[in-house]
Order: structure tokens, then sequence, then C-alpha cells
């Protein structure tokens, strides 16, 4: 949905900054009771251009987003999410665009590109309706997995054994062979839990993207070779319909209840920032489009889009 991008940081021509589209009705006015035309990025007011039952929310602009003022993009981000969260309560979940999308050639322009891609526009709104973005964020204390697997494990037990009655000399092999041992349990322990947990949400959700795990040292403070874990075991964005959010909250606390479990992170609905499509250049009317290059991969689900 992008059209070849300006540098960042620069003039345009009557721009037109580019929050989200959404389906409107044919004979809707641009003007709705829950629709209250909030400030965006900048404090600029953000209105509602249509065309084909589809409709861009805009502002004016006169110069693209400087990804380089990191203080400001971040203050920009929260705005820009503020006013897709607004479009998504007023017409239904929107078609999120990438922070610092900007049309050139006014409303005008805006409206030729939508009149061009609004067919493409109308079936990705289709599969988006009803359905919204939630991030969930599972972690389970290491120490408590490895007392579980220790108390149920015979060969755990039966190195133990051996340690108490070894002399010095095999006592360093066995405590490597244990450490291997409890290691590889407590890997397997936390990956069966993300099994069991992913197989529970799985009626409930259309689609899951893992968000990154956090990294991994084979070596604890102490030099064996337990894995530690300074962050959330599970870390995924669903795309989900909005009736299964009350049953998703309800599979998450079955596991928060339980007493491996360190914390859960239930957030959301989100505009389906993660799951837009990602759409090439589908035609832009004659209005050129530009797209800041800003890194905004860890400030909030706003950060993506199409």
């Amino acid at each position: 949905m992008s059209a070849p991008t300006a540098d960042p940081g620069t003039s345009v021509s009557d721009g037109r900054y580019v929050y989200c589209v959404v389906a409107v009705e044919e004979d809707e006015s641009d003007e709705r009771d829950d629709w209250s035309e909030p400030n965006g990025v900048d404090g600029a007011e953000a209105y509602l251009v249509t065309s084909d039952g589809v409709g861009a929310v805009v502002h004016r602009c006169e110069r693209t987003p400087n990804p380089a003022d990191l203080s400001s993009v971040k203050r920009s981000l929260l705005r820009h999410q503020h006013v897709v969260d607004a479009a998504g309560e007023a017409f239904g979940t929107p078609l999120p665009f990438r922070f610092g999308t900007v049309v050139e050639g006014g409303d005008e322009a805006v409206e030729r590109w939508l009149t061009e891609t609004a067919d493409t526009q109308r079936k990705h709104l289709d599969a988006l309706s009803g359905k919204w973005e939630y991030r969930i964020e599972v972690g389970w204390d290491e120490d408590a997995l490895a007392e579980t697997v220790e108390s149920n494990d015979d060969r755990l037990r039966e190195l133990a054994e051996k340690l108490e009655d070894s002399s010095e000399g095999t006592s360093y092999l066995l405590q490597k062979q244990y450490d291997k041992r409890l290691s590889d349990l407590v890997y397997g322990e936390r990956e069966a839990r993300v099994s069991d947990l992913v197989e529970r949400l799985d009626p409930l959700i259309d689609r899951m993207e893992e968000l990154g795990r956090p990294s991994v040292s084979l070596e604890d403070d102490q030099g064996s070779d337990r894995q530690s874990d300074d962050g959330p075991t599970l870390r995924v964005a669903v795309f989900a319909p909005k009736q299964n959010e009350i049953p998703i909250g309800d599979v998450l606390d079955d596991v928060e209840a339980d007493p491996e479990t360190t914390a859960v992170q239930y957030t959301g609905p989100w505009p389906p920032y993660t799951f837009a499509p990602s759409l090439g250049d589908e035609g832009n009317g004659n209005g050129e489009s530009t797209e800041s290059n800003a890194d905004t991969t860890d400030v909030g689900p706003g950060a993506g889009g199409a």
C-alpha cells in the first residue's frame, strides 16, 4: 500500500499523513456521532476522506516525520496509535498504516488512491472485520520448574544419591551429568507448557505470531549448565474475534494460577498492527506516497502496520 519513499524529515507538497483505512457505508457522511476527529501527531486534527465505501483517516502536513528525534517519534507514535484506536471504535477494525506514511497532492490524491484500490481495501477490511490483535506474555519460574522435575525424575534421584557417596574425584563429573539432565528437563518442561498453552488457545484465535524470546545463556552465575530465562517464555501476538477476548482470558487465568507461573500479561484489543497485510504499490492516484523508515519495532503495538 506504499509508493516510493522520500527522505524522512523533508517537505511535502500538500501532504496528507495517513493513519489507517476504514470501512464506511456508501450513503454515510464524513461525520459520525462517534467520530470526533481526534488530535493526532503534532496535535493535528485527524479527519476522514472517503471514496467507494472506504475511508482514509488523515491529517494535513507539510513535512514527513523525522525518525532521528527519538523522543519526538515516541510521542508521535502514541498519538498515531490514539487516532487508529479511535477510528477502530467508530468504524470497526481498521487497516492500520505504518507510522510516517504521507501522501502528497491533498484530499484529491487520497480520494483517487482510495478509488483505485477500493476493491483491495474492502477485501482486507472484510478479512479483518470483527477481529482484533491481543498481546500475550507468559513466564515460568525456572527454579520452581527445576523442583518439579527433580521430584519426578528417577535418573536425577539416582545421580543425587551417587553424589552423596562420591569421592572428590568423581563428584565433579556426576555434578555435570546432574546439571545437564536438569537443564534439559527444565527446558523440556517449559516447552511442554508453551505447547499446551498454544493448543488451548488454538480454537479461540485465527493467527498467532511470535514476538521474540529472550536470549538464553548456557551457564548461570554459578557456572552450571542450567539455562537462564530473564524474560517471558512466551511472547506472542494473536488475532482473534472480539467475542473470544474473555475465553482467552479464562485460559490465561488458569495458567496464572499455576504456582510455577511468574507472570501473565494480556493486553488488547489493539488494531491488527501485526496482522495487517503489507501491500505493494497498488496505485496511489497522481499523488506521491512517502513513508518514514523510523525504527519503531520496540515502541508498542502501534509500531507495525501496512
